[in-house]
């Protein structure tokens, strides 16, 4: 069955009304990953490249390994 076959009608279209009263739900294994960052700081990384998120990941990982060194670790 291609999606153009596929009946749709039964099922009512999603309203403000319905975002507005939803819950994100993650769960639990990828909650202990989130992080909170500043907005300026996720705008600098997404000019910086589409892959911003490899990005963060990699300045993070310098960082600690540039940590690493100082401290003799």
């Amino acid at each position: 069955m291609t999606d153009e076959e596929i009946d749709y009608s039964d099922i009512p279209p999603l309203t403000e009304e319905f975002f507005e009263k939803a819950t994100l739900r993650v769960p639990a294994d990828q909650a202990r990953n989130l992080i909170q960052l500043d907005p300026d700081i996720i705008e600098w990384f997404q000019s910086q490249s589409a892959e911003y998120k490899v990005l963060i990941n990699s300045v993070l990982r310098r960082y600690i390994e540039n940590s690493d060194d100082r401290q003799g670790g």
